[in-house]
């Protein structure tokens, strides 16, 4: 095409998609779907509870506040940001800092139930903000003390809420979900698609 002089050519690039997380999981879960971020930019926040904050604003709050972060200095992008935690009652078990509070997680979810807790929030070009929270039940089998020496000596608890990878070995561990399974792993795929098409990024 031949312009005439002092005629300007423009093209709207199209937004890109940044992940406010650096959960290799989440990355997977998209790119199973056929989404693959432009970038991805960890948030750097204070990710410690408010006082006697309860677990699911909080962890909207923790996936809203990510998003901002990064939002702040791309304006002209979708912002996914994600959140994920795993609730025994009130108690919020986050990821442990030891093998200490690793073995003391299994030994409370032992034979019982608990709540993962998912939160996600999206936001557009045009500066909206969207938040869906997920919540999914998982029930532990009886942990013997050999099964709990194991998981611990595998060390996939690293780095997990609540110290466990359902899509690993702790998967043998788990008779019973109800609820979204990708959520467990950290995004649930369900809602997050649904959120990006409903706001205008194509997803295919």
């Amino acid at each position: 095409m031949i312009l005439p002089r002092g005629v300007l050519f423009s093209v709207r690039n199209k937004p890109q998609l940044i992940l406010a997380s650096a959960s290799p999981r989440r990355k997977e879960l998209l790119a199973e779907q056929g989404i693959i971020p432009d970038h991805t930019i960890p948030a750097d926040i204070d990710e410690t509870p408010f006082k006697k904050e309860l677990p699911r604003p909080y962890v909207e709050r923790m996936a809203l506040e990510k998003a901002r972060v990064i939002a702040s200095n791309h304006e002209d992008s979708f912002i996914l940001a994600a959140d994920t935690v795993v609730v025994m009652g009130r108690r919020i078990l986050q990821k442990p800092v030891n093998s200490d509070e690793a073995y003391q997680f299994l030994s409370l979810m032992s034979g019982r139930r608990h709540k993962v807790i998912g939160s996600i929030c999206l936001t557009t070009p045009e500066g909206k903000e969207v938040t869906r929270v997920v919540e999914t039940i998982v029930r532990f089998k009886n942990l013997t003390e050999e099964e709990k020496q194991f998981y611990i000596d595998s060390k996939e608890w690293e780095g997990k809420a609540g110290g466990y990878a359902i899509q690993g070995l702790a998967a043998q561990f788990i008779p019973f979900i109800s609820g979204s399974y990708s959520n467990v792993v950290g995004l649930s795929i369900y809602y997050t698609l649904n959120m990006l098409k409903g706001n205008g990024f194509k997803v295919c």
